[in-house]
């Protein structure tokens, strides 16, 4: 194998498209897919590309150092791209701890063993680091944008998590001359996404007719991004970006989540063949998060500039394919939904 790089949170939703996408694209890489299998992994993300002579999947926890040592040296690595993280706000308001053990010391844990492993010899080694838009703060309604010099201002545990992930990256770069890349990225959608989020929820309780629990009055603004578009900039920024450099990827793609629920009740209607209108009365305003942030909305000219990256898929394009494959997966999301791959994985890796 010409690389051998290892995805960390590959069976997660970013992570199944990118291990795809790598999978597919570069048949001369070696693909170790690294995943603790927790509520949001599921190896039925990748059941095309399980059987490929490029794919490996390791069950393992980011923060067990052991346990990376030993894949990094079985498998010669010498390229990381780490998506593994605990990622859901309303949960890091819940359980904060969680969210620092896995962001902010699993990425030190994993910081540690490539620093390790490749013992200073850094040519031609990478390590990449996926961020979020988040650690950026809030914006308000003045059409400013989150560019690679905003200053970071997290709000929730989840985005002061990320935020630190990244220093610790940064760091390393400066006092290590350690071989990084750091990205940050707006809210991404498409298939596989654990249906707590946003877009599979909603599609799925409109499914079923329940009520679409919106956030205060709905006003809060995301920019949205394919997630076919995320793994070409990432693919992109891992083989020709510039090292200790932070790229922003965005979709351009504004909207409120008001207007987006009532495009996806329109779209999701439409594919059921039920009449337009028939899931508006599900829409239910709810008591608004705790420190939610207004507006995010990523300012991606440097990656556009520099390396020629634009995102391709045209956005309501972009959201009837997803919400026809999560109606077309409906077995999917019924497993997710109930937890039974969890138990699943849980017998087959402990051996009863």
């Amino acid at each position: 194998m010409q690389r051998n790089i290892l995805i960390t949170g590959g069976a997660g939703f970013i992570g199944s498209h990118l291990v795809r996408h790598f999978v597919r694209k570069y048949p001369e890489y070696r693909i170790v897919n690294y995943d603790k299998l927790t509520y949001a992994g599921n190896l039925e993300n990748l059941k095309d590309v399980e059987n490929e002579p490029n794919y490996v999947f390791v069950k393992g926890d980011i923060c067990d150092e052991a346990a990376l040592a030993a894949v990094f040296a079985k498998y010669d690595i010498d390229g990381v791209i780490h998506l593994a993280a605990e990622s859901h706000v309303d949960r890091s308001i819940t359980d904060p701890l969680a969210f620092a053990r896995t962001n902010v010391l699993g990425t030190l844990a994993l910081l540690q063993a490539a620093k390790t492993a490749w013992k200073g010899e850094y040519e031609g080694k990478r390590f990449y680091h996926v961020s979020t838009d988040e650690v950026y703060g809030a914006l308000g309604f003045d059409g400013s944008l989150f560019t690679e010099k905003t200053p970071y201002a997290p709000h929730s545990p989840y985005s002061a998590s990320k935020a630190s992930s990244d220093h610790f990256v940064r760091a390393f770069h400066d006092t290590y001359g350690f071989p990084c890349v750091v990205s940050n990225c707006s809210n991404n959608y498409g298939p596989y996404q654990f249906p707590e989020k946003l877009i599979p929820l909603f599609v799925n309780n409109i499914r079923h007719s329940k009520p679409l629990p919106v956030y205060g009055k709905g006003e809060n603004v995301r920019d949205w991004l394919y997630v076919g578009d995320h793994c070409k900039a990432i693919d992109l920024i891992f083989h020709k970006g510039v090292s200790g450099e932070t790229y922003n990827i965005g979709g351009n793609n504004e909207w409120s989540n008001i207007d987006l629920i009532r495009l996806m009740i329109r779209i999701t209607d439409e594919e059921l063949g039920r009449p337009s209108g028939t899931s508006d009365s599900l829409i239910t305003f709810v008591k608004d998060r705790a420190g939610h942030d207004l507006r995010y909305a990523i300012d991606s000219s440097k990656l556009q500039r520099e390396l020629g990256w634009k995102p391709e898929m045209p956005f309501e394009r972009g959201i009837r394919e997803t919400v026809r494959w999560y109606l077309d997966n409906g077995s999917w999301l019924d497993n997710v939904t109930s937890g039974a791959y969890i138990e699943y994985y849980e017998k087959m890796y402990s051996g009863r």
